[in-house]
């Protein structure tokens, strides 16, 4: 039985055995699954793989298993690979089978000799999915670091043995390629778009003769040279698509074999799988993208397709040393990115958790000390503290039509102009939160940034944009940053993308000819002077009870005063909240209808719809802010009674200021 360092180092070992044994039959691949299966099962066996999260690339050995936390920013098309096939010693007629599964190039063996027969009756065509994934936009700092602190022994491990010289394996010319994609109508164009157009073919190279194999020497000088080699006739810099400005980390592509479909664009998955970063690969796709159309009869492109082709070519096969390859054993879409909790949050087992059934036991006083520190960080206005708690645990449930339940978007006016202010208070949620932006709203970022996604047909590819961002992302827009000024085209675009998303939860991408919508669960908080530009759930008015000499100096001393347990307490409170199942009874649901017909009564004209939809979304994330999954009826006078002191609030600065907020 293969041991530790078989499975983590060489789990073509382990897939070989597997494929030995069980070679002619199909059951071999859901073997290897269940053996990777079981083997992260073990006692922190998850821990023991090494995350391109956390350790460049150059550091990790290839083909080694590895595992990668990402957000799938684009899905290209189906390919085509030999998932078995045969190769034969020409001298002796010997015939050998081979798995092609989780390889970007076939192994031919170890005799010189060996050629590939494509015409053997064994090859097997099979289809798998590539997904181009980023790390989280906006993944927080202590995501990262918490993550890599439990990994940290494996950084001077995974160092060793890391390069394999070129006579230990002899490969060909990549054993996969993609159907040919000729000119499309705008028909063609409208049906493809949900799954992102039509990949031009990508056949075998013509440097090496197609039924044999490379050799060794010549692959590694033409890789040397390749790295180096700079053309006056080269393409820009290649753009990894990272959906925020400054995000770093490695973007992937993440190749997978199974059940592909239940994956979709903008999710957040943990994937395991065997590394490939060979630069065979470089070589290759740079011959393909001046080979002849396969197969070898097509008729010839015309000057504009061949633009087109070599600029896809460029996207979908980037050297494997920027972008490295991942070919998927295992994945899983994760429903949140906190490595303090459990994964299996939402699932039975979760009921008896003794992790999450101890945490809940002492929520109230969690909750309680969270309040504290978030009034201090509002300058001692406790309301605007309950308010953020009720936000930050908010998320959307459920979709009825097109509205969005269960989102919460608060416009936190009454904020000194003052960037040092808004700026801390994000830093805080931050430090709080897995994922955070900070979208300072001025005239030049609402100009020139690009906030929607659009699909670029000449790459084929899906370029991203601000709001491409993974499920409970905390947006903080900032408007006391807003000047006098003239908003472009590309402004009141933005702008509109942005009353979109808060209103709908939804993101329009831009395919041309059409817009598709992306429903997403965004929570966004507004900071602003007074009442926002943008629309909102619920509007409240910061009222100072301190005003410090040195904000700079009082907001710095907040998060450092603050212990790191009690941090972690924080953020497994905000997470865990959020994940709450929660329900009405019937009695209870009779009682607050009974009660709204009584308000309505006493206050017909400002008592709406509208004022019943916010309390009882107050009241919901007041029941789950205390741990309770069901509403009682003193969590419905208790949001009644902040929804009174929270208008009060707006009506008496309406007062003072003579004008509406």
């Amino acid at each position: 039985m293969p041991c530790a360092a078989d499975w983590l180092n060489n789990p073509f070992s382990v897939v070989q055995g597997i494929f030995a044994q069980n070679v002619p039959n199909s059951d071999w691949e859901k073997k290897v699954t269940e053996y990777f299966k079981e083997k992260l099962k073990e006692n922190n066996a998850t821990n023991w793989v090494p995350s391109l999260n956390d350790v460049p690339v150059h550091y990790l050995k290839p083909n080694s298993l590895v595992k990668f936390r990402c957000m799938v920013q684009d899905m290209f098309d189906p390919e085509f690979y030999m998932g078995v096939y045969e190769t034969v010693d020409p001298n002796t007629n010997a015939r050998v089978l081979h798995f092609g599964k989780y390889r970007d190039v076939a192994e031919c063996g170890w005799s010189p000799q060996q050629e590939i027969d494509l015409n053997s009756s064994h090859t097997v065509t099979s289809e798998r999915q590539t997904f181009y994934c980023v790390p989280v936009p906006g993944e927080s700092a202590w995501v990262k670091e918490i993550s890599f602190s439990a990994e940290l022994v494996l950084c001077y491990t995974v160092v060793t043995n890391q390069f394999i010289s070129a006579s230990q394996a002899r490969v060909s010319p990549s054993t996969s390629y993609t159907p040919s994609r000729h000119k499309r109508s705008y028909e063609e164009d409208e049906d493809m778009d949900l799954h992102p157009s039509k990949q031009k073919e990508q056949h075998m190279g013509t440097g090496s003769d197609i039924h044999g194999c490379v050799e060794p020497k010549r692959l590694e000088t033409e890789a040397s040279a390749g790295h180096h080699l700079i053309s006056p006739n080269c393409s820009p810099p290649l753009d990894l698509n990272f959906p925020l400005p400054g995000e770093k980390g490695p973007a992937c592509l993440v190749k997978v074999y199974e059940s592909w479909e239940s994956f979709k664009v903008n999710d957040v998955l943990e994937v395991y799988g065997i590394l490939s970063v060979d630069p065979v690969l470089s070589i290759v796709n740079s011959e393909e993208s001046c080979a002849v159309p396969f197969p070898p009869d097509s008729s010839a492109l015309d000057p504009m397709e061949c633009m087109d082709a070599a600029e896809e070519q460029r996207v979908h096969s980037p050297p494997a040393s920027l972008v490295p390859r991942i070919h998927v054993i295992l994945a899983q879409k994760l429903q949140h990115i906190n490595p303090l909790l459990p994964a299996c949050l939402n699932e039975e087992e979760s009921k008896t958790c003794e992790f999450i059934s101890n945490f809940m036991s002492e929520l109230s006083p969690v909750r309680a000390e969270l309040l504290g520190f978030l009034t201090h960080a509002l300058l001692g206005d406790s309301l605007a503290a309950e308010y953020l708690i009720l936000h930050l645990i908010s998320t959307v449930y459920a979709r009825r039509d097109v509205l969005p339940l269960g989102k919460f978007t608060v416009n936190l006016s009454g904020c000194p102009r003052n960037s040092i202010f808004t700026e801390h208070i994000y830093h805080i949620i931050q430090q709080l939160v897995p994922a955070s932006y900070r979208l300072q709203m001025t005239i030049e970022n609402m100009n020139h940034s690009r906030f929607n996604p659009h699909k670029d047909y000449a790459a084929n590819r899906l370029v991203s944009g601000v709001l491409q961002l993974a499920s409970n992302t905390s947006l903080v827009v900032d408007e006391t940053q807003l000047e006098q000024g003239q908003l472009d085209t590309t402004g009141v675009h933005n702008v509109t993308a942005l009353g979109n998303l808060i209103t709908w939860q939804k993101v329009d991408y831009d395919f041309s000819y059409h817009q598709m919508e992306f429903p997403c669960n965004i929570n966004v908080l507004i900071t602003s002077e007074g009442r926002s530009l943008l629309p909102s759930d619920c509007q409240v008015h910061l009222q100072p009870q301190i005003i410090p000499p040195n904000m700079e100096e009082y907001m710095s001393s907040l998060l450092t005063a603050v212990l790191p347990s009690v941090l972690n307490k924080f953020r497994i409170y905000l997470s865990l909240s959020r994940l709450l199942d929660y329900s009405i009874s019937d009695e209870v649901t009779k009682a607050v209808e009974e009660d709204f017909v009584e308000m309505r009564k006493n206050d017909p004209e400002s008592v709406t719809a509208d004022d019943l939809h916010r309390m009882l979304l107050v009241a919901r994330f007041l029941s789950l802010s205390a741990g309770q999954t069901t509403l009682s009826r003193e969590r419905w006078l208790r949001a009644k009674q902040l929804e009174a002191l929270r208008k009060a609030r707006l009506q008496q600065q309406r007062c003072v200021n003579g004008n509406e907020l």
